[in-house]
C-alpha cells in the first residue's frame, strides 16, 4: 500500500543562542494524522517544510506517492507548485479583502480577477461552507468559528493534495473550541484530503485524527494509530 504521506524532513535552524536540528520520519497510511509533542519539539517546522517553506530543507514528501521534496532526484518544487492547503492558528486571513477575495486569493494570479471555473469555483464553497451571508464581510467583522470556515475554505479553494492545519483551534476559548472541534470534524469528513493537524490537545486528536505521530526535540517518538497516542 502506498502511504498517504511519506514524510523524511530535515533542516537545521541557527539564531543567537540555539541551535534546533530536525531529522523527522514518519508515514501514514490514513487521511487524517495528528502531528503531537512539547513547544519547541519541531511541530510547525514540519509543517513549513512540507509547504516548501523551510529554508534550506532536505529529505523527502510524498503526497499519496507524489513526490514534493526528493533531495536525493534533485525534487524541490516551490510552495506554489506543491499543492498545499496551509491553515494558520490565527487563521491569517487579509484584512483588507472580503471573504469572497480571501477565497479566490488561492486561485487567481496576484491582481486578477476569477475567470469563469475560478467564479464557480468560489461559489460552491461558498455553498460548501455556509458563507453566503458572508461574501462581502470583512474578517474583523467575522465570529472565531466564521473565521475558520473562510481560513479552511480559502486553504481548500485549489483543490490542495494535502491540507496542514497549524493548531487551528489553539487560539479559541474552551466552550467556542469545543463546538468548533466538532465543525472541523465534520468538514474533515466531508472534503476527504490528506490531512496532517498539528495540536497540544488530546481532545483534537481523539475527534479528528486516524493516526498520531509524536515528535521530541525534532526526532519522531512514536507512529500509529490515535488510540495507540502516548
Amino acid at each position: 500500500m502506498i502511504p498517504v504521506l511519506d514524510i523524511h524532513v530535515q533542516t537545521l535552524l541557527e539564531s543567537p543562542g540555539r541551535r534546533f536540528a530536525l531529522d523527522a520520519r514518519f508515514t501514514s497510511t490514513t487521511l487524517r494524522t495528528a502531528l503531537i509533542g512539547a513547544s519547541g519539539s519541531g511541530k510547525s517546522t514540519v509543517l513549513m517544510a512540507i509547504a516548501g517553506l523551510a529554508p534550506h530543507a532536505r529529505g523527502h514528501v510524498r503526497v499519496a506517492g507524489e513526490a514534493l521534496l526528493d533531495s536525493a532526484q534533485g525534487i524541490d518544487l516551490p510552495a506554489r507548485a506543491r499543492g498545499v492547503g496551509l491553515v494558520f492558528q490565527d487563521y491569517a486571513l487579509f484584512p483588507h479583502m472580503t471573504v469572497e477575495q480571501n477565497l479566490a486569493f488561492g486561485l487567481c494570479r496576484l491582481g486578477q480577477r476569477p475567470d469563469e471555473a475560478q467564479r464557480a469555483r468560489i461559489d460552491a464553497l461558498v455553498r460548501q461552507f455556509d458563507l453566503g451571508t458572508l461574501r462581502t464581510a470583512w474578517p474583523r467583522y467575522l465570529s472565531g468559528g466564521q473565521r475558520q470556515r473562510v481560513a479552511l475554505a480559502r486553504a481548500l479553494a485549489p483543490q490542495p493534495r494535502v491540507l496542514l492545519l497549524d493548531e487551528p483551534l489553539s487560539a479559541l476559548d474552551t466552550v467556542l473550541r469545543v463546538r468548533l472541534r466538532a465543525e472541523l470534524a465534520e468538514m474533515l469528513e466531508r472534503v476527504q484530503v490528506p490531512t496532517l493537524l498539528v495540536t497540544h490537545d488530546p481532545s483534537d486528536v481523539e475527534a479528528l485524527a486516524q493516526s498520531v505521530v509524536t515528535l521530541d526535540e525534532g526526532r519522531v517518538g512514536h507512529a500509529g494509530p490515535a488510540a495507540t497516542a502516548p
